[in-house]
């Protein structure tokens, strides 16, 4: 009996080191003004963090129900937390809550004629006036550009990379996966042109399955004109094209810990 209970007890204390393992990250809500609503952030500590005194760099991530949790994604997750742990990367992850409806307003930079949206400005000033401001002073960040990165997919991808090109001295790194350029293309290619000294670190990633094609193109059409603002023996953007890969999590978490590597 004795047996019995210290292998049911030991089970227990399994079952919740492995969900505890398995959900590394804490949330809270913050106010928007900016947005005229609260918005609920996802955050990631490295390991160990609590026994350091370290700074870390941060990560600034869209659509932060799809990173960390199963249950909370639409179509499966990111599995931020235990990749970055599998890695042992030194990097704080803050990840924000897209606005269920209002998504497509916060992330695209420009009114699309059929589809609307464009409010993405205050959305990046919220991140940047108001939610970097909080994350700097209650953990131990980096908060120089150098040091933090905004990242997403999809309009996340465009919104970050939009991101990159207004608040230079803010983001020195950006992850566009999938990026969709598409929506917003003739002002994103032209706010592209008249940036000038460019020099943010970019990774662009996209799968040769995703809207039949054109994902490559524009993407492709991106990375040259990109190049032609910069040399390329700076080696600081990356364009990787996954053969069969598709629009979806499972693309994105499959490449996240590449693309962490390369930029960090």
């Amino acid at each position: 009996m004795i047996r019995f209970l210290s292998l049911l007890l030991a089970l227990f204390l399994f079952s919740i080191n492995q969900t505890e393992a398995q959900n590394r990250y804490s949330t809270f809500e913050i106010e928007a003004p900016q947005l005229q609503t609260k918005k609920k952030i996802w955050v990631y500590l490295p390991l160990n963090y609590e026994k350091s005194n370290k700074k870390y760099p941060v990560i600034y991530m869209h659509d932060a129900q799809n990173l960390f949790d199963k249950e909370a994604s639409f179509a499966g997750e990111w599995n931020i937390d235990e990749t970055l742990d599998s890695l042992k990367a030194k990097v704080i992850v803050i990840g924000i809550e897209h606005g269920n409806e209002k998504r497509l307003e916060e992330l695209t930079p420009f009114k699309n004629e059929k589809r609307g949206g464009g409010n993405a400005d205050a959305y990046l000033d919220f991140i940047v006036k108001t939610l970097k401001s909080q994350i700097d002073s209650t953990y131990r960040t980096k908060t120089n550009a150098k040091n933090t990165c905004i990242w997403g997919s999809s309009l996340g991808g465009l919104v970050s990379f939009y991101a990159a090109l207004k608040y230079p001295a803010v983001f020195g790194k950006v992850g566009c996966f999938s990026p969709a350029f598409w929506i917003n293309k003739e002002e994103i290619f032209q706010k592209m042109e008249n940036t000038p000294n460019f020099n943010t670190k970019v990774y662009l990633l996209c799968g040769d399955k995703e809207d039949d094609g054109a994902m490559v193109t524009d993407m492709t059409e991106m990375e040259t004109l990109i190049n032609s603002k910069r040399c390329e023996c700076k080696k600081l953007n990356k364009s990787v094209i996954i053969k069969g890969g598709e629009h979806n999590e499972k693309l994105w978490r499959n490449a996240f810990a590449k693309a962490y590597l390369w930029l960090f």
